[in-house]
């Protein structure tokens, strides 16, 4: 049973994430020729202020972003 897990920034719409485990599932079932139904999907979201790109968090580098 694949088991893939996601880790994405928070304040995707659900639809998105709907989207995304559909085509995530479709992708690896064809991949790994596994029934659709044997595919597990986990999405973590992380806040902006957990993540961190070149040693500063996303939420750091988005209030930059906005300063400069």
């Amino acid at each position: 049973m694949p088991l893939i897990q996601i880790n994405i920034l928070e304040g995707r719409p659900p639809e998105k994430k709907e989207r995304l485990i559909r085509e995530v599932t479709d992708l690896v079932a064809d991949v790994l020729e596994a029934p659709p139904q044997n595919v597990r999907v986990m999405i973590q979201e992380m806040p902006p202020d957990n993540w961190g790109i070149a040693g500063e968090s996303v939420k750091k580098r988005k209030q930059s972003a906005k300063k400069g």
